[in-house]
C-alpha cells in the first residue's frame, strides 16, 4: 500500500509540473500547481519529513497559492492572454533541444547513482562516525520549533511583509483609472 500511495504522488507531481508549464489556461495552472504542491507534500511524508510536509501545506498551499489566485483575479486581462498567446505548442522548446536536456538530466541521476552505490560522501561518513545522523524515530519537530521562533523569527516576518507588498501592489495595478 505504500509503495501504491508513493508512485500515485510521483506521479500526480510529475504530470500535474508537466501539464502545468504547457496549459495555456491561467486559472488551470493556478490548479495544476496546488496539485503539485500537495503531491510534494504527500512524497516529503514518505521522507519522513513531516514536518516540511506540513509546512509545505499551510505556507505554500495556503499561502502562496492564494495570493496567487488573488493576483490572478485582480490581474489585467490582456496582459494574459498576451502571455498565453506566445506558447503554440505543447512543449515550446524545439525536439532536439528538449531530447538534449532529457538525456543531460538522465546522464546527471545516472552518474550520482553510480558515484553514491561505490562510495558515500565525506560528510555522510563524518556524520555516521559522530553517531550525529538523524533516525526516523529522532523527533526533530522540537528542534526545528525552536529556531523558527527564535532564530528564524525575523526572516519569516520580512517574507510576510514581502507577500503583503505583493498583494497590496497588485491591488494597485488592477485599479482602474488614470490617478497613480
Amino acid at each position: 500500500m505504500e509503495s501504491l500511495l508513493f508512485y500515485a504522488f510521483a506521479c500526480m507531481a510529475i504530470v500535474s509540473a508537466l501539464l502545468l508549464v504547457n496549459i495555456r489556461n491561467t486559472a488551470r495552472a493556478l490548479f495544476l500547481l496546488f496539485i503539485v504542491l500537495f503531491a510534494m507534500a504527500g512524497l516529503y511524508l514518505f521522507a519522513l519529513a513531516d514536518f516540511i510536509a506540513i509546512t509545505q501545506i499551510l505556507v505554500y498551499v495556503g499561502g502562496v497559492l492564494i495570493l496567487l489566485i488573488f493576483a490572478f483575479m485582480l490581474s489585467n486581462k490582456e496582459l494574459l492572454t498576451d502571455l498565453q498567446s506566445a506558447s503554440k505548442r505543447f512543449i515550446s522548446l524545439p525536439s532536439w533541444q528538449a531530447l538534449v536536456l532529457a538525456f543531460a538530466f538522465l546522464g546527471v541521476m545516472i552518474y550520482s547513482y553510480i558515484s553514491w552505490s561505490h562510495h558515500m560522501p565525506q560528510w555522510i561518513t563524518q556524520s555516521e562516525a559522530k553517531g550525529s545522523i538523524i533516525l526516523s524515530t529522532d523527533n526533530n519537530i522540537k528542534a526545528l520549533g525552536f529556531k523558527f521562533m527564535t532564530q528564524y523569527v525575523l526572516p519569516f516576518e520580512i517574507i510576510s511583509v514581502f507577500l503583503m507588498l505583493a498583494l497590496i501592489g497588485a491591488a494597485h495595478v488592477s485599479r482602474k483609472g488614470d490617478n497613480t
